[in-house]
């Protein structure tokens, strides 16, 4: 006979007491690290599409205007508007803007900021050409256009 005995009934489960420390530790990373979306667009957005993109590589340095016609056609019309972060600017307030944007940035990269335009397809050129003058006199000259990949077939 032998001296020691065999275990018939074995048993092998996973061990689950850490598991809701270990979904807590998951969840409360996602909430520090996940960036909520800053501003809403009140503007029509139906970007053009372009067969050349580049990607930049520093989004620090950008500032949006959005330019298209508002969503709320009963309380600001159907022509179209520029928006700047949360808020419907004239193009006389673009310089204003600019600075305020410069302020927020180092003094190391204030002059290296980047304004992106999302346009809408439908806006007229006039006004984007307008917005363009009034950013030649805030000193922005890094104008992007934002543009969806066009698809060749």
């Amino acid at each position: 006979m032998s001296k020691f005995k065999k275990k018939v009934n074995t048993k092998q489960e996973i061990p689950t007491a850490s598991m809701p420390d270990v979904v807590f530790m998951l969840l409360f990373f996602f909430m520090v690290t996940t960036k909520m979306r800053e501003t809403s667009i009140n503007v029509e957005q139906k970007m053009p599409q372009a067969t050349q993109l580049k990607k930049l590589v520093k989004k620090s340095l950008i500032s949006y205007l959005y330019i298209g016609a508002p969503k709320k056609v009963d309380q600001f019309g159907k022509e179209p508007k520029i928006q700047a972060n949360d808020v419907f600017i004239e193009t006389k307030n673009i310089v204003q803007w600019v600075n305020s944007e410069k302020s927020k940035l180092d003094e190391v990269d204030r002059d290296a900021i980047t304004v992106s335009l999302k346009v809408d397809v439908e806006a007229k050129r006039g006004l984007i050409s307008d917005v363009e003058t009034e950013l030649r006199k805030a000193n922005a000259r890094r104008v992007l256009y934002s543009a969806n990949q066009k698809l060749e077939l």
